[in-house]
């Protein structure tokens, strides 16, 4: 039972990354508070500028 098991989880496992793989996400890469700052920081130099 328990080799049975763990042979079952590992094909399981394999599975459910092969399927991730094939399906990427599309949610946006995470920006963090301080780089978020800075962008907008830079922006709005940029609009000052112009």
């Amino acid at each position: 039972m328990n080799r049975r098991k763990k042979v079952k989880q590992i094909l399981k496992k394999k599975a459910k990354k092969a399927n991730d793989k094939l399906n990427p996400k599309n949610k946006p890469r995470y920006v963090s508070k301080a780089e978020r700052a800075k962008l907008e920081q830079e922006q709005a130099q940029e609009t000052e500028q112009l």
